[in-house]
This record gives structure tokens, sequence and C-alpha cells, in this order.
């Protein structure tokens, strides 16, 4: 089992979360991927985005719905900060996760994070768990509440 993986099952643990994490024979890069593999709607895929907040230098995370985009703007607007692209090397270091598999909790370092409400329309959603090949189910007010994101209007 992976670093990462494990980081998220033991920030599910710690939060008393009996959750049971998947994996996925076709794999979860994409949020259609996930959905098909999850069988759900592709909103149903909690999306972990990350940007570059270039007045501080951190990683920042917006949490939105698989259907969705970032608009970097309304982004930006949230963050109190202009927001630009975040290199793989920014996200390994902040989060511990590779691009593709980064999961909305469990990171290495504390990160500011916003959450899309499209999510809370569902009792459940499908959330990366620090790799491309596993997910897990969640609801979606609790993973909110575990990533210490604020809901916002972010999406475009």
């Amino acid at each position: 089992m992976s670093k990462s993986l494990k980081r998220v099952k033991r920030a599910l643990e710690e939060a008393g979360q009996a959750v049971d994490v998947v994996e996925m024979a076709e794999g979860t890069r994409t949020a259609a991927d996930a959905a098909a593999a999850a069988g759900c709607e592709i909103d149903q895929i909690a999306k972990s985005i990350i940007f570059h907040a270039e007045a501080t230098g951190d990683a920042v995370l917006f949490v939105t719905a698989g259907g969705n985009r970032v608009d970097p703007a309304k982004a930006s607007t949230v963050a109190g900060e202009p927001l630009g692209k975040a290199d793989a090397g920014l996200i390994r270091a902040q989060t511990g996760f590779a691009i593709g598999g980064v999961a909305p909790i469990g990171h290495l370092n504390p990160i500011r994070a916003w959450y899309d409400p499209r999510l809370l329309e569902f009792d459940v959603v499908f959330a990366a768990a620090g790799t491309p090949r596993h997910v897990f189910p969640i609801a979606p007010d609790v993973l909110m509440r575990l990533s210490g994101a604020i809901q916002a209007d972010f999406t475009g």
C-alpha cells in the first residue's frame, strides 16, 4: 500500500469515519473515468484542484464537483489573491500527493481549501484516496468538514 493511500486511510480513521477505500481497476485519473468506475454521476466525483497562490507561494485547494470547472478569476477572488497554475513539485511538496491522485484530506501540510456547493446536493460523493486508482465514498458535508474547506462560489 502506498504512503499516500495510508495517509488518507489514517485521516479517515482518526476522524472516526468507517469508510471503505475502493481500488478501481479502470483507474480514476479523470472525473469521467472515476464516475464510470464508481457507477455514479460525474458531479458526485469530488475533484481536488490545486492552484498556486502567487502572493504567499502556497498551494490552495478547491474541491469541486466532477462536471464543474474552477473559474480562475472567481477562485482568485475567493482566495483573496492572484492564483496561478500549480506545478507538480508544489503539489507534491504541500500535499504529498501526485497529480491524478490528490485527495482532499491527508495532506502533508495544512492547506487553505474551498468547497463547491454542488457536492452538497448528493447523499454520497467519491474522492481520490491518494492514488489514481483509489477512491472513497463519503457524505459531502463530512468531506467538507474533514478537508477544512469553506463553501464558496468558484465555478464557471
